[in-house]
């Protein structure tokens, strides 16, 4: 006779059934999800740039696939396996009739990976490619991130991004010191990547360093910021410039500062190139990030300059004060009170439209929307920073009473 089966394959097929039920809930979910549109956030208007109502990546836009193991066997529960804690600072660039992100793409476990989302319009149904950027790694680094795109006049597309590793000259026990080195890589396809030697300037430590996308005098020239410590510039700081002859060796000449600190103002601790600057009729037009210390720690916001064509080192509009600056939800992350830019894009329209991206708060991504007119129209008639008080109340009277003999009052 035979027995009587047990009461585990039930079981197995119930749960069978659950988990492909969760499975397909989490799919529906996502897709859902990555439908969303985002339209402009009714609430913002300062006639410079607009805002939307809704991020345009964070963690949920990850692939199911990137997080869940999907094999019934090992994962019975179907729990996330690889958790996604901040999808933030992406390069950007326009790419075969659609807007693409470089994201900062970071784990539960602090390391951050390059992972490529694109758009069809740059502000919604964003959806990540199928694997992350498989980037070659030079040793002993440990994490990778922030990586500005530039299409060069050499023909070749660059990403430049910041490499850290453990500092070797750490006291036993100090697992927080680190050094920080420009990386490089170049690629024709975004698909393929080759490393190229990590760039070596004359500071000791380089972040935000940004490749100009044409020769300057036959040579490759950068934007760097020379730091004498992992977070601290120290004696450095300021956006930096310097020129090399040969990329695939990565050593440049002597660093220049264009465009410094200055006390009591948003760059007062250490501001940074975002990314590579758009040329126009007036001028190259920079975005930048500045810091300051204020009694919540460090506040990063965003504010813009121009420099020459004829020559880039040259700063020819320096508006003051912040472009834009933590706002709402924005300000609240991981690293709270932070917005930090590293790409954007100029689209092919009539309008000269340009799409900002920038992280908020290393938690995730949001986009700006305005014209190569209206940023260009800001830059050289936004009166620069008074320095002082009483400059400050002699600019805000000339505006007051200026607009009063407009309004006839």
């Amino acid at each position: 006779m035979r027995k009587k089966s047990s009461a585990n394959p039930p079981a197995r097929s119930a749960a069978s059934a659950a988990w492909t039920a969760r499975l397909r809930r989490l799919r529906a979910q996502h897709e859902k999800f990555l439908a969303r549109k985002n339209p402009v956030d009714p609430e913002w208007d300062n006639g410079v740039f607009e805002r939307f109502t809704h991020p345009v990546i964070t963690y949920r836009h990850a692939p199911i696939e990137w997080r869940f193991d999907l094999n019934p066997k090992s994962n019975p529960f179907l729990m996330e396996r690889l958790g996604v804690n901040g999808t933030f600072n992406p390069g950007a660039f326009y790419w075969k009739g659609k807007v693409h992100l470089v994201v900062r793409f970071e784990g539960y476990d602090r390391k951050s990976v390059f992972a490529i989302a694109e758009s069809p319009n740059g502000i919604d149904h964003w959806r990540f490619w199928d694997e992350p950027v498989d980037l070659p790694e030079i040793a002993p680094e440990t994490n990778v991130y922030d990586m500005r795109i530039t299409f060069h006049e050499d023909g070749c597309i660059y990403g430049v991004f910041c490499a850290e590793s453990k500092d070797p000259n750490a006291q036993p026990g100090d697992l927080s010191s680190a050094v920080a080195v420009a990386g490089l890589v170049r690629t024709k396809d975004f698909k393929t990547w080759e490393r190229l030697p990590n760039l070596q300037t004359p500071a000791s430590q380089q972040r935000n360093v940004v490749l100009h996308p044409e020769f300057i005098g036959g040579q490759y020239a950068f934007y760097t910021r020379p730091m004498d410590g992992f977070i601290d510039v120290g004696s450095g700081g300021g956006i930096g410039w310097a020129l090399c002859q040969d990329i695939d060796t990565g050593v440049t000449g002597p660093e220049t500062i264009i465009d410094g600190r200055a006390y009591h103002t948003i760059k007062e601790v250490k501001n940074g190139q975002g990314p590579a600057p758009l040329k126009t009729d007036q001028g190259w037009l920079h975005l930048a990030h500045g810091v300051r210390n204020c009694a919540a720690g460090l506040r990063y916001v965003l504010y813009l300059f121009m420099t020459s064509l004829a020559d880039p080192t040259r700063v020819i509009a320096r508006p003051g004060g912040y472009f834009l600056a933590p706002y709402g939800d924005e300000g609240f992350g991981d690293v709270s009170n932070v917005t930090f830019a590293n790409g954007w894009v100029p689209l092919p329209d009539k309008r000269k439209t340009v799409l900002i991206y920038y992280g908020g708060s290393d938690t995730r991504c949001y986009v700006a929307r305005s014209t190569v007119d209206q940023l260009v129209d800001w830059c050289l008639h936004t009166p620069e920073d008074a320095l002082t008080t009483r400059r400050a109340v002699e600019q805000r009277l000339a505006l007051i009473r200026a607009n009063r003999i407009l309004s006839g009052k």
